[in-house]
């Protein structure tokens, strides 16, 4: 059965509501489904595409239309913050996403603070916006996601991040101003992707593991500024996805404190075993992205088949796709669950 658009099978399924089968979706950066194979069938290629919103609009519609991923989900990478907020960014290579090539601030405490409102008129916040609304307007069905790097991997990619991570033990006060700072410019960030037509946004936090941070710091850092900026994006009528990288044993006791819609691992997370102890939980993912990139598409088709006999809720990949991950691959994996 396939009775609901995209975008109202993947918001039913946020607000915990009955669907006719799982949503499968790819939301962008962290998680960037842009590959080479797509651009190249469009003559386009990173870095070109990633200010430019023209280009963004184009692509993600072939990623949509090649992939069968059932959104469109820009940006492609996680360094769209860093750059706004001052950090220098390594835009990277036809092959490899930008990163950041130096932090703006050595220490915590050298942090200034600028107006977050003034801050989302820079950078590629307006490309990115631009490009999603266009997006939306011509595809009302199918949902829009906005990406966002979470408040730790936003504050460690303007502060040094060996440092970052020591102050949130040694300087408290200056960690929690930092990570007040980008939370608000996070929120302003999110309002204007809302505005523009994203009803879901995917909160990506890599450097706030259990195996980063630990217990404590995941439960005293972690926790209240993503739910700070989930809470946010709830405001303004949308729906939140937080990404927890690495392995859960450290932190899984936190995760029903998490005011998120879904929560999506990595692929070494036993989905059906988080379910069954949570319950209430929405899960998404976990194709492994080694796999997707690796393998050949009867073993992808098998690992989607179980994840769905688990039931989980929201089929995607575990975590970042490689660019040369084949789209015979991603497609094998999208037409299980469209023929479920």
């Amino acid at each position: 059965m396939n009775d609901l658009s995209p975008k109202e099978r993947l918001l039913r399924v946020l607000s915990k509501q009955r669907v006719d089968r799982a949503p499968v979706i790819c939301p962008g950066g962290m998680m960037n489904s842009a590959t080479v194979d797509v651009m190249e069938s469009l003559d386009l290629s990173f870095p070109e595409v990633h200010p430019n919103a023209k280009a963004m609009t184009r692509l993600s519609t072939a990623v949509e239309e090649k992939t069968g991923f059932e959104n469109f989900g820009i940006p492609y990478c996680m360094t769209v913050e860093a750059e706004v907020l001052g950090s220098e960014i390594d835009f990277g290579t036809p092959v490899c996403e930008p990163k950041i090539a130096k932090e703006r601030y050595a220490s915590a405490a050298d942090v200034a603070v600028r107006d977050v409102k003034q801050l989302v008129r820079e950078g590629r916040v307006e490309a990115i916006a631009r490009a999603g609304q266009t997006i939306a307007e011509k595809n009302p069905d199918v949902p829009v996601i906005g990406s966002l790097t979470g408040p730790i991997s936003t504050a460690a990619s303007i502060v040094d991040p060996m440092t970052f991570l020591k102050e949130l033990r040694k300087d408290k006060v200056n960690a929690h101003r930092v990570l007040d700072y980008v939370t608000d410019f996070l929120v302003e960030y999110a309002g204007v992707l809302i505005e523009s037509g994203f009803p879901v946004i995917t909160i990506a936090d890599p450097t706030a593991t259990g195996e980063i941070l630990g217990p404590k710091m995941f439960g005293d850092y972690a926790v209240p500024y993503l739910n700070r900026l989930v809470d946010a994006i709830h405001g303004r009528g949308a729906k939140a996805i937080v990404h927890i990288c690495g392995r859960l044993d450290a932190v899984k006791k936190h995760l029903p404190a998490l005011h998120g819609d879904a929560v999506s691992t990595d692929a070494m997370v036993n989905l059906k075993a988080i379910k069954a102890e949570y319950g209430d939980l929405t899960v998404m993912g976990n194709v492994s992205t080694f796999a997707l990139q690796l393998q050949e598409p009867e073993m992808i088709r098998r690992i989607t088949e179980n994840l769905l006999t688990d039931g989980i809720d929201i089929i995607s990949p575990a975590c970042g796709l490689s660019t040369k991950t084949p789209v015979a691959n991603i497609a094998a994996m999208t037409e299980v669950v469209k023929n479920r």
